[in-house]
This record gives C-alpha cells, structure tokens and sequence, in this order.
C-alpha cells in the first residue's frame, strides 16, 4: 500500500532519547535512593570522589550535558569543581530538576539539529567533534550510566542493599 498518507506522528531522535531518559531516570532514582545520609563525605580511595560529590554528579549529569549539546561550540567553565550534596533529598530533587531540564532542552532539538556537527573548544582549540545526537548518546547518557554504575559499587563497598539495576543484583530480583 504504497503511497498512503499517514496522520500519525513520526518519531524523532529526541522522541528516542527522551523515552530512554525517562526510563533510565527510574533507575536511576532508586540507585541514588539507597545512597546513606550519614556517608556522604565517604571515598573508597583517596583518588575517587567522596559518595556525596559522585552522587550529585551524577544526579545533575543530564542537564549539564544537555545545557552543553545547546551550545555550539561547547566550553567547560574554568576550574570547574563537583560540589558535594549535603543530604539524600539535595541530590533526588537534583536528578528530578535535571532530568526536566534535560527533556525540555532535548525535546527543543529536531533532527536536523541532533545530526548538526556539535564540537567542543577550550581555549579556541577543538577537543572534539560529532553529531549532537552522538553528544546526547555517548555523554548523557552512557556517561550516566558510567557513574551510575560507580555508584553501585560505592553501595556494595559501603554493605547497602544494591538495587536491580537491568536485572537482578544479589540483593533484588524484580523477577522473583
């Protein structure tokens, strides 16, 4: 049947990563649920981030990349340093404020703009450069994930009940 016209909505590449996002969030949510008030000045290792700083890091990290994707080029402020949250509820409404920002900003962009060349400069030289969908992919949200993932980590090494994070972890079985 070639040829018939549709009234129903294409989807776009923000449509796909929204959708991903707001999945994504829920799990992540419940990773940074578990996070213990009490340990928030706690490192595993002198080099690693105490779990407060990694914790709001990654709670902010969709609409700090998102905030990013819309300038073009992109610029990291100078000596930028990771606050750290001060309570479990400080880093929750952080990820709830930054996964809103982020929808908003990534719904704004059409395809033509997800494929634009996006690149980043520092200092009027080009760190790199990509379509802003490979910006909104590999940087939101696998960098996401990335310290998502971390943070796991930082919840075992502290004896805290790990969420299943895509399936069971050993102290959750969402299908059991």
């Amino acid at each position: 049947m070639r040829g018939l016209v549709s009234n129903a909505q294409v989807p776009t590449i923000a449509d796909a990563l929204i959708g991903e996002l707001e999945q994504e969030a829920a799990t992540t949510r419940r990773v940074l649920e578990r996070v213990p008030a009490d340990k928030l000045d706690w490192s595993p290792h002198h080099k690693s981030m105490s779990l407060g700083k990694l914790a709001l890091h990654t709670a902010q990290i969709p609409a700090t990349i998102a905030e990013l994707a819309k300038q073009n080029p992109g610029s990291f402020p100078e000596n930028f340093e990771q606050a750290s949250a001060q309570s479990v509820d400080e880093i929750l409404t952080a990820l709830s404020d930054s996964v809103g920002k982020a929808t908003e900003i990534v719904r704004g962009f059409d395809d033509a703009a997800m494929m634009e060349t996006w690149s980043l400069a520092v200092d009027g030289k080009t760190l790199m450069s990509m379509p802003r969908v490979g910006l909104l992919r590999a940087i939101m949200l696998n960098h996401w994930y990335h310290h998502r993932g971390q943070l796991s980590v930082y919840l075992r090494l502290l004896d805290v009940p790990v969420p299943s994070i895509y399936g069971p972890s050993a102290d959750e079985n969402p299908f059991a």
